[in-house]
């Protein structure tokens, strides 16, 4: 396998790298952890005429803390999500799913930038950007612009990003102080994409569920919410009924699709048990929070 011919342009800033996608004409591709690129250029499902090499621009793999929210930048390693003492204080759901992608040499390697942008259906940081409501800024050389997560992700490997943009940083609320969180992913495999994953975060007031958030991925084109389970949860006080129906509305809402991994229908079921299982999970750590 041999990719095809390109050029190759090392740059030390957004603006540089802009340009130069901009100067590629739509035939520009970004290289950050390349471990999605790579093997698309081998197989030759890319071709791009220049690959500009963004590793070199200083100050872009951080986790910082902006009042009510924590921002990534582009070129932050999964290894460092997977590590943040501020995720795990503002974001631990996002912390645990770090630390399921994949092996740790690709965690070493990979990037937010580029997983999100890359925006495979059966990933993780594309449904947890769902899931929390993340807020993408992006850069042209003529402007910048942000996009809600929902606003980004078209379909399976397709995004709004156009081809003289590039994601630049990613802005998330903390959870609220209390919240219960679970992530929950079945793969053949240690390491291997997810077969179903569901994560939830939600709050508890008394015996009734708030502010509850259900993400889900590889049972679609894209990470979806399930907003009619939120709904659901938060609909009455929380028992087995109302958990049956949540997950009864999940499974009705996936359209999965039949792969030689699994079938549809076995994707639909696992996720229902996925859903289950995590939202007695953030139900107990919510609990164990308000001390309730």
């Amino acid at each position: 396998m041999k990719p095809p011919v390109f050029e190759y342009l090392s740059v030390d800033c957004v603006e540089a790298a802009v340009a130069a996608l901009a100067a590629a004409g739509g035939d520009g591709k970004l290289l950050a952890g390349g471990q999605s690129l790579m093997p698309m250029l081998n197989f030759r499902l890319v071709r791009p005429t220049v690959l500009i090499d963004i590793n070199r621009i200083p100050d872009l793999a951080y986790v910082r803390e902006e009042g009510d929210r924590i921002r990534i930048g582009a070129l932050a390693r999964h290894r460092i999500l997977e590590s943040s003492d501020l995720l795990a204080k503002h974001l631990p759901v996002l912390r645990e799913a770090m630390g399921r992608v994949a092996h740790l040499a690709i965690r070493n390697r990979g990037t937010i930038g580029g997983s999100l942008s890359h925006a495979d259906p059966a990933a993780e940081l594309p449904m947890m950007s769902i899931l929390l409501d993340a807020d993408l800024e992006l850069a042209s050389a003529q402007s910048a612009r942000t996009l809600s997560a929902g606003e980004f992700f078209l379909g399976a490997l397709t995004t709004d990003l156009a081809d003289d943009e590039m994601l630049v940083s990613v802005s998330i609320p903390k959870l609220s102080s209390g919240s219960g969180w679970a992530f929950e992913k079945v793969a053949r495999r240690s390491g291997d994409f997810a077969l179903a994953c569901v994560a939830i975060t939600l709050k508890r007031h008394g015996d009734r569920v708030s502010n509850a958030r259900i993400g889900m991925m590889g049972v679609g084109e894209t990470p979806m919410r399930a907003a009619e389970a939120e709904e659901l949860l938060m609909s009455a006080p929380l028992d087995d009924r109302h958990v049956l129906a949540a997950v009864s509305s999940i499974r009705a809402a996936v359209e999965p699709n039949t792969d030689l991994h699994a079938s549809a229908d076995y994707r639909r079921h696992l996720v229902g048990v996925l859903a289950e299982r995590a939202i007695r999970r953030a139900w107990s750590r919510a609990t164990d929070a308000s001390g309730g």
